[in-house]
C-alpha cells in the first residue's frame, strides 16, 4: 500500500505545481493591461531608459581597462572611448560620435550601433562592425551604476573589456584637484 500511494503522490505533484502556478499567475493579472500596469509600477518605461541612457553617455568618457584572451600574466591594457555626442537613431540604433584611444591608436569616428535591452540595461550589441583605422568587431557592452563591462573581439583575437564612465565635470574635477595636489 505505500508504494501505490508513492505512485499517487508522485503522479499528482506535477499538476499541484501546474496548479500553484496557474494561481499565482491569476493573481497577478494575466490581461495585457494587467501586465503593462505592472510594468509601470515596476520601472522606468523604455522611453525614460532611453533618456536616462543618453544622458549618461553623452559627453562622457569611458576609461578602463580590455584584456586580450590567452595572453595570461600580461596586464590589461588602457583604454578611453570619449563619446562626444550620443543620439539614438531608427531601427534601435544609436550614433555615438566618438574618440577611441588605445594602445597606439587615437581616432575620431561616428558609430551608428544597436543597443539592446536586458530589463532596464542598455547593452551595446556589435557584430562585425567596421571601424575606420581600426579593423572589424564584435562586442557586447553593458552599462551599468556608472560602469561598462562586457566581450570584444576583433580578427583573430579577443577578451574582455571594463571600467567606468567619467562626466566632463568629473573630468574637469579631477583636473582641479591633480592641480591643486602638485601645488601642496
Amino acid at each position: 500500500m505505500g508504494l501505490q500511494h508513492g505512485l499517487t503522490v508522485r503522479s499528482c505533484l506535477p499538476t499541484a505545481v501546474l496548479l500553484v502556478c496557474v494561481v499565482l499567475f491569476a493573481a497577478k493579472g494575466s490581461s495585457p493591461a494587467a501586465a503593462q500596469e505592472g510594468a509601470e509600477e515596476n520601472g522606468p518605461d523604455r522611453e525614460q531608459l532611453e533618456a536616462e541612457f543618453k544622458e549618461l553617455l553623452d559627453g562622457s568618457t569611458l576609461v578602463g581597462h580590455f584584456t586580450v584572451t590567452g595572453r595570461d600574466g600580461v596586464e590589461p591594457k588602457e583604454e578611453r572611448y570619449h563619446l562626444q555626442s550620443v543620439e539614438k537613431l531608427p531601427n534601435e540604433k544609436w550614433l555615438f560620435r566618438s574618440r577611441i584611444r588605445y594602445g597606439d591608436h587615437d581616432v575620431t569616428v561616428p558609430l551608428p550601433l544597436p543597443v539592446e535591452w536586458a530589463g532596464d540595461t542598455p547593452v551595446i550589441v556589435v557584430d562585425k562592425v567596421q571601424v575606420p583605422g581600426l579593423g572589424t568587431f564584435d562586442a557586447r557592452v553593458m552599462f551599468f551604476a556608472g560602469h561598462y563591462a562586457g566581450y570584444w573581439s576583433g580578427g583573430d583575437h579577443g577578451g574582455h573589456l571594463f571600467g567606468v564612465i567619467e562626466r566632463e565635470a568629473d573630468d574637469q574635477e579631477d583636473d582641479a584637484d591633480d592641480a591643486e595636489e602638485s601645488r601642496d
